[in-house]
Formats: C-alpha cells, structure tokens, sequence
C-alpha cells in the first residue's frame, strides 16, 4: 500500500539514516516539508506475503525509493511509477530488480565512493575557493560540464532554497570548477554536481579542489560520499577515493536528453 506523508513525523528517521538514499529523503523533507506537490513523499507497505516496509519520495522528476531490506516491487508499486513516469528510478536495489522497465528504462551503473582525505591538501591553495559563490556563475559552471541539467529557473530555485535552509552549501574554485554539498545530515555528507569550465579542463582544478574538499570535510568530522556514473569512476579511482557500493539506477530513453524535465542532477 502507498500512501501519501503530510508530516516529518510519519518518517522512520532511524529507518532513513541507515542509506545514502534515505538520508537525501530526510533532508528534502527539512528543506520542503511536505506540501510541495514537486516534492511528495510516500509510505510504502508490503501486503499479500510481500512483507516488509519503506519510503519513497519524487522531487520533480526523481523518483527516490528506500526500502528495509524486505520490501519488493508489486503492482502497487508500477502502476505509480506508469502514472508518474519519473525521468529516474533510484534507491533500494531489491526494489529496483523487481521494476518492469519495459522499453521505457534502461539501467546505468553507480559507484559509491567515500571521500579519502590526503593529509598532503594542506597546501592547497584555499585563498581560492569561494564558500558562497554566486549561483549564476556555479549554473554556467554545471551547463558546460552537464548539458542535460535542468533549466536555470529550476536549478537555481531548488539550489537556493536547500541552501538557505541549511541542508546544502556550493564551493567553487578558481572561479572554473564547482562542487556541492547535496546535504549533510548526521555527520555524513553527500557530494554532487562536480563539473569544470571547458576553458579549464585539463588543469588540474578539480583534482585538487576534490582532494582539498575530502579533508576539509574530515577536519569538520564528516563522511562525505559522491556518487558516480561509469563515465566518471576511473577519474575517482585514481584521486583515491574508496569504492564502497555498486548500485543500478533506470532512466528512460524515451525524453529528449535535453530536455528541461530531467530530475534534478546529483
């Protein structure tokens, strides 16, 4: 059975902290509440022998699914997702197998990486990270690296909003390469949006600001995490991050990839 959350208080919060996924739920829900039709959240409760329980959420165009371990796709489940018909599916993995993707989904890889600090940043150069850039110049950043970001509007919007509530923080360095905090909740942070001006590729940039983020963040007592497509994973590898989880996420084939109704770039 799905059925719509009104209140943060219906959330398992010790439930939600134990995944990466959940920890996001958590933090959209202190940034939006939940009377924001682009970001609904949902309890998930299995019935007829699927036992077991969850959460999901969709903000704009992802749909975000956190499950306890027991919780397996049913119908219930694909009719939502055939209504809504989210850009991208990602999440609990158990639940994901069990999604009927048709012609509509494909499945990418993921890594999880864990951010290992190299104590030889201290030289790093800080004088030039900007701690509170100005969002049209970090936008400009992210559409030369992401051509398929959401529209300006949109981006700057949720970006903004997540900031001034706390849960997200942008750096950029050298004015050319941008990183994000996407939230930071319990004393583990997740990275996203990391891109470099084209001009500047090739530079070095995001080498060293990735690796003077990784020990500005422990210094601060946290456990930063990003996550990355097969594109991007023999890049990480060699900065040295740690490879801590393989995962599948969907997303469809059938939308135009520059198209603005593509969920939000993590």
């Amino acid at each position: 059975m799905i059925k719509l959350i009104k209140s943060d208080s219906e959330l398992d919060r010790e439930l939600l902290m134990e995944t990466l996924s959940g920890r996001k739920m958590l933090a959209y829900m202190k940034a939006y509440g939940a009377n924001y039709d682009f970001c609904r959240f949902y309890k998930i409760t299995g019935e007829y022998g699927n036992i077991g329980e969850g959460y999901m959420f969709i903000i704009n165009s992802t749909l975000i699914i956190c499950g306890d371990g027991r919780l397996e796709a049913d119908e219930e489940l694909q009719i939502f997702i055939n209504m809504n018909q989210p850009f991208r599916i990602e999440g609990d993995q158990r639940i994901l197998a069990g999604i009927d993707r048709g012609d509509r989904y494909q499945v990418l890889n993921r890594t999880v990486f864990e951010l290992v600090p190299d104590k030889n940043s201290y030289k790093f150069a800080e004088e030039f990270v900007d701690f509170d850039p100005y969002l049209p110049d970090v936008y400009q950043i992210l559409s030369e690296g992401f051509p398929n970001i959401s529209d300006f509007s949109l981006w700057y919007t949720d970006t903004s909003h997540r900031c001034r509530h706390g849960i997200s923080r942008v750096f950029t360095y050298r004015n050319s390469t941008t990183a994000s905090i996407v939230f930071d909740i319990g004393n583990e942070a997740l990275i996203g949006q990391v891109a470099t001006k084209v001009s500047a590729r090739g530079s070095g940039y995001a080498r060293e600001f990735l690796k003077w983020l990784a020990l500005f963040l422990n210094n601060n007592g946290k456990r930063a995490f990003l996550l990355a497509l097969d594109v991007r994973v023999s890049f990480y590898r060699e900065i040295g991050f740690r490879e801590v989880e393989h995962e599948v996420v969907l997303e469809r084939v059938d939308v135009e990839k520059d198209s603005v109704t593509k969920g939000i770039m993590n």
